[in-house]
C-alpha cells in the first residue's frame, strides 16, 4: 500500500468513502433524506476540501460548519462517520499522509460536535 500522494488519491478516498455513506443506514438519511445533497455537486466540493486539509491546496472556499448546524445529527452519527472515514483510509493507503487525513478528519468531527453543543469541553 502506498501513501496518498496527489489529488486523484483524494478523488479516490472521497468517493469510496461516501459510496459507504450511502449505504449507511444510519448516514445516509441524514445525507439523501434530509439534506438531499446533489452529489454531482458535493463530491468536486469534498475532493477540494480534503485537498486543502491534506495538501494546503487552497482549493476550497468555503466554511464547512455552517451547512452542518442544521442537521439532525448526534454524536453517533460523528462516530459512525468517522468510523467509516478511517477504515476507508486504512483501505486504500498507508503512510503519514494517510494517517494525517484521519487524524484531522477526527479534529473535524470533534469541533463540529463542541460548536454544536454535541460534545461538552472537556476541561
Amino acid at each position: 500500500m502506498r501513501d496518498i500522494e496527489r489529488e486523484e488519491d483524494i478523488k479516490i478516498l472521497v468517493d469510496s468513502f461516501y459510496g459507504q455513506v450511502n449505504q449507511d443506514e444510519l448516514l445516509a438519511p441524514v445525507f439523501n433524506d434530509f439534506a438531499q445533497v446533489n452529489w454531482e455537486t458535493h463530491l468536486p466540493v469534498m475532493y477540494n476540501f480534503w485537498s486543502t486539509v491534506l495538501f494546503g491546496s487552497m482549493a476550497y472556499k468555503g466554511q464547512p460548519f455552517p451547512k452542518h448546524l442544521r442537521l439532525p445529527v448526534k454524536e453517533q452519527h460523528f462516530e459512525r462517520w468517522v468510523e467509516l472515514f478511517v477504515s476507508t483510509v486504512d483501505a486504500l493507503y498507508k503512510g503519514e499522509k494517510a494517517e494525517d487525513i484521519k487524524f484531522k478528519a477526527q479534529n473535524i468531527a470533534r469541533i463540529f460536535q463542541l460548536k454544536m453543543g454535541i460534545l461538552a469541553v472537556q476541561v
